[in-house]
């Protein structure tokens, strides 16, 4: 998207979460600012954008797993991102027609595409909300209408907690959000993994010092115990935590991973 088309509300200052993800995925809607970042983590790992696609085939493969084995059709997405190939409505609503999906971003991008999804998509909501703030998201009229708290909910956050920096932790929002997730609910979380290893521990420290020092400001690679402490009271589904790219993958593998592959984590579990 060429700067000078920026609309007012556009603060092209500063790096945005969801357009520097666009830029990770060959999008459009980035700005110079937002591509500075992505060439910023290409210079210390080249094939940096395998990890924003690594976490968008995780979340179109939780999706395809969630909507075909458990009957659940109402989806909560926090931190939904810019529309590209394949969202979360699109792979679910293919399964389960009546699916229901409520996004909930606060990035003004993001929501200017939130509302073209409304448009479109009568079984597709969007709330501008803060997604690090559970009760804010819990007590969001649009999220009360859409979603009913007394069936099973199908709740994201992908690719999301890394870029958290406020003062509790992590692991203490989605404790909050899966307390409040009714029994039989599903959860889906992808992260920014420092796998601790001698191969690969220090690029995942250099990307996540590049990520923080760039114009976007966070980045956070968290170790396995750390992103396993965000599921606690949940049933993992086999196989665990486990690298996005070998969730369940759809097929079997004949290249190898590239090394930016071993840094980013997803999990899906179920609560009791």
């Amino acid at each position: 998207m060429p700067d000078t088309d920026v609309p007012v509300y556009i603060d092209t200052t500063k790096a945005s979460i969801a357009r520097v993800y666009d830029a990770f995925l060959n999008g459009k809607d980035n700005y110079e600012i937002d591509r500075e970042v992505l060439r910023r983590v290409q210079q210390v790992a080249p094939e940096a954008q395998t990890l924003a696609f690594d976490n968008r085939n995780f979340l179109i493969r939780a999706t395809r797993f969630i909507a075909s084995q458990t009957g659940i059709t109402q989806y909560l997405d926090c931190g939904s991102g810019l529309p590209t190939a394949e969202n979360t409505h699109q792979v679910a609503q293919r399964i389960q027609p009546e699916a229901r999906v409520v996004y909930v971003d606060n990035d003004p991008v993001v929501l200017a595409h939130g509302r073209a999804l409304l448009e479109e998509n009568d079984q597709t909501h969007f709330s501008a909300a803060n997604i690090f703030n559970p009760k804010e998201i819990l007590e969001d009229p649009i999220v009360r209408k859409h979603i009913d708290f007394t069936q099973p909910i199908a709740f994201f956050q992908l690719g999301t907690l890394h870029h958290y920096d406020g003062e509790i932790s992590p692991q203490e929002i989605m404790r909050e959000y899966i307390e409040a997730l009714p029994s039989g609910s599903y959860v889906a979380l992808s992260h920014f993994l420092d796998p601790q290893t001698a191969e690969h521990s220090d690029l995942a420290r250099r990307m996540e010092d590049t990520f923080l020092h760039s114009p976007m400001g966070t980045g956070r690679f968290r170790t396995r115990d750390e992103i396993e402490g965000m599921l606690a009271g949940l049933e993992l589904v086999d196989p665990g935590l486990s690298l996005c790219a070998d969730w369940w993958p759809d097929g079997p593998r004949i290249t190898p991973l590239p090394p930016v592959s071993y840094c980013i984590a997803g999990a899906v579990g179920r609560k009791p």
